[in-house]
């Protein structure tokens, strides 16, 4: 199985990476700045704004290593991309069931319901772990929906009717994601989804974390040979690894939202880490994003029993196993694909 390795977050915004022998070195002004061996790392995300060196992407894709671009204030522009990996017959395989809208419903629905299921279980701890400090009737009532949804989207076979149940359970998770922050409220609240830009903290917090996932998600199916660009639940669309966001659909609540939870919860992040611009946006600072990045990296080395293998893992190599399990499933060596269902 995949070993989990290092990813190497560049967050200063005047690095530029360069290969020497088995190392990437990080310069600034043509002076070398830190140097790290790439046997070491999984994938690197850089947010500078030089770049990286032909001979540095072409040493990541030769050796698997993911290596992504982002705007120092998240988005994610490109990554690097070698040869293939895995049979094309896996690839064409996705493609059939991508254009056929029954069975892309069939996928898609069980990554819904994997959604769902965990964003109930996400309200159900907050429900039992900070019970006797929160107003229970809403999330009690959110919870109930999302547990009446479950049934409805494993029985759907329209790909409108399956959208507009998941639009209904996220209208009840995210109206009640504001009563699960339970500190800084003069900082930290949740009143909408604001994207692009993020125009408060938790948002420019959320939107940070979903770039993260949507990355180790698209670099998980890739690792397994499948096109992270042609998706079931998602549709095509120039520019866009839909096939990543439907994987990481599952995953937000019990990875990227319960993360930013508690970092707003244990008080590691604060008013002053975040920075407002003319138009409105919010960002984090440098040292915000270097702080969110070390938790991260943290988060991702806690281990967990994986519900559907039984076996222990870190919780950094769940969308890795959820991609073999797609590509098994696809293969037909599974009767039907096992979302992640956060225990």
């Amino acid at each position: 199985m995949r070993k989990l390795l290092n990813t190497l977050f560049v967050t200063s915004e005047d690095i530029y990476l360069s290969l020497d022998g088995e190392n990437v070195v990080a310069n600034r002004d043509k002076e070398v700045a830190a140097r790290y061996p790439l046997h070491t790392l999984a994938g690197i995300v850089t947010f500078s704004y030089p770049g990286a060196s032909p001979a540095l992407m072409g040493a990541c894709a030769e050796r698997g290593i993911s290596l992504a671009f982002c705007t120092p204030r998240g988005k994610f522009l490109a990554r690097v991309c070698g040869e293939n990996n895995g049979n094309i017959l896996l690839r064409r395989r996705q493609y059939r069931v991508a254009d056929d809208p029954d069975q892309s419903c069939q996928m898609a629905r069980t990554m819904i319901f994997g959604k769902l299921y965990n964003a109930r279980q996400g309200i159900e701890r907050t429900r039992r772990d900070h019970g006797l400090r929160l107003e229970d009737e809403s999330l009690s009532a959110a919870s109930q929906t999302l547990k009446d949804l479950l049934p409805e989207v494993l029985a759907a076979t329209d790909p409108a009717r399956l959208r507009g149940l998941e639009g209904v359970g996220a209208s009840a998770y995210f109206g009640v994601l504001d009563e699960r922050i339970l500190q800084g409220k003069e900082t930290f609240f949740f009143r909408a989804r604001s994207r692009r830009p993020p125009l408060d903290p938790f948002n420019a917090l959320l939107s940070f974390a979903y770039s993260l996932l949507a990355n180790d998600c698209a670099s998980a199916l890739e690792s397994v040979g499948l096109d992270s660009y042609a998706g079931f639940l998602h549709r095509d669309r120039p520019g866009r690894a839909s096939l990543a966001l439907d994987l990481m659909e599952e995953l937000r609540p019990c990875i990227a939202d319960r993360f930013v939870l508690t970092l707003v919860n244990n008080r590691i992040l604060k008013g002053a880490d975040f920075r407002q611009q003319e138009g409105g946006a919010v960002l984090l600072t440098d040292e915000a994003r270097r702080t969110f990045l070390k938790h991260w990296q943290e988060r991702k080395k806690e281990t967990l029993t994986h519900p559907y293998l039984g076996e222990k893992l870190p919780w950094g190599m769940v969308p890795y196993v959820q991609a073999l399990l797609l590509a098994r499933c696809l293969r037909d060596d599974l009767d039907a694909y096992p979302p992640f269902l956060w225990k």
